[in-house]
């Protein structure tokens, strides 16, 4: 029998599963991609108003679940738009979930490689990862949220404690002027913002597993505030201490940031390293809950159960972890992924949401 939603989470695991699952590799490369499209200091602004374009969204997403309480977006679609169209629309989401949970191991694996085992194959590192995950899914949603508690804090805390001291860098000027060029380049850096909320597909599963659904808004939205906040410090902080023509070369801006201080006497001279190996735990959360939505998806859509899912998705995501060949293929799968991952996130709960009024409304009439 497919996995059913008797595995329940409170509103603050529920916030913190969201949270996990968009705060990822986009901490690491997110300052790079929105300058490079912004070219002025202005990325901070076009962050702030995708993320609030990302939050009316999740509104949509979170009202629509709550229409069907015990319920996963798997299930209720059919119920909507029928049952061919809704196993479509499913479908569509565990292929792009599929895809972006290697693409997230990979980062991960080339992270890994680059700073910490240099020589080392990509197959070696992704390997105990995907195995890894594929345990913690075991235990069901509760149990990797219980994880997920764990491993945030420490994250939240390592994070800030390397901008905390890579404030002697920062210089305000580098964020000067506001708007120089108007709101034209802030709108052309909408694109590459929202991108790194792509997951809050997550909220239209979520939903199904609080205790308490009445919560799912104030859940939802503090689950992608604290993303929000972070990433919005991350480009000041990123952007204030090395320039904007530094951060638009970089390949890791966030990286070479915090590798380019040092604090004598400190437990660690240099911090990249334990915010290369904390950084790591995130992303492997990222891709925990993209794994852990495709497996969700296809023991609902076909009824199977959700171990064997499991299993047999571990080849599918190692060969989607594999095909990128070089760190550029990578890059590009990402933004890929993004694209995939906008149309996704307004198709499926805007269009959902408009069949559901107006048959709602049909319904009204003929009565």
């Amino acid at each position: 029998m497919f996995k059913r939603t008797d595995d329940k989470i409170t509103s603050a695991q529920a916030a913190i599963f969201l949270t996990n699952t968009v705060l990822g590799a986009g901490i690491l490369t997110l300052p790079r991609g929105v300058t490079d499209v912004v070219r002025t200091p202005d990325a901070w602004l076009s962050l702030l108003l995708g993320g609030v374009i990302v939050m009316l969204v999740l509104l949509i997403m979170v009202k629509l679940s709550q229409q069907f309480p015990g319920h996963t977006v798997y299930q209720y679609s059919r119920r909507i738009v029928g049952t061919v169209p809704g196993a479509f629309l499913s479908l569509l989401l565990i292929v792009y979930f599929i895809i972006i949970a290697g693409f997230e191991i990979r980062v991960l694996a080339e992270v890994a490689m680059f700073f910490l085992l240099e020589g080392t194959p990509i197959w070696a590192i992704v390997i105990p990862f995907v195995w890894t995950g594929a345990y913690l899914l075991f235990g069901g949603i509760n149990t990797i949220a219980r994880v997920y508690q764990i491993i945030f804090p420490i994250s939240l805390f390592v994070l800030i404690l390397c901008y905390a001291f890579s404030i002697k860098l920062f210089e305000l000027d580098h964020l000067r002027p506001v708007l120089s060029e108007g709101l034209v380049p802030v709108l052309k850096g909408l694109k590459s913002t929202v991108l790194v909320f792509t997951g809050c597909e997550v909220a239209m599963t979520l939903t199904a597993y609080l205790q308490h659904p009445k919560q799912a808004v104030k859940a939802m939205f503090m689950g992608i505030g604290i993303p929000l906040v972070l990433y919005l410090l991350t480009i000041v902080m990123v952007i204030g201490g090395l320039s904007l023509d530094s951060v638009t070369t970089s390949t890791w801006p966030t990286i070479d940031l915090v590798r380019s201080f040092e604090i004598p006497g400190f437990f660690f001279e240099r911090l990249e390293f334990p915010l290369l190996v904390i950084w790591m735990m995130q992303m492997f959360c990222n891709f925990c809950s993209f794994f852990f939505n495709a497996s969700l998806g296809i023991s609902q859509v076909f009824k199977l159960r959700f171990h064997p899912v499991v299993f047999a998705l571990i080849p599918a995501i190692f060969i989607s972890v594999m095909v990128p060949k070089r760190i550029n293929d990578v890059f590009a799968l990402g933004d890929a992924i993004g694209r995939m991952g906008i149309g996704l996130f307004f198709l499926v709960p805007v269009l959902l949401s408009v069949v559901l009024i107006i048959r709602k409304k049909g319904l009204k009439q003929s009565v």
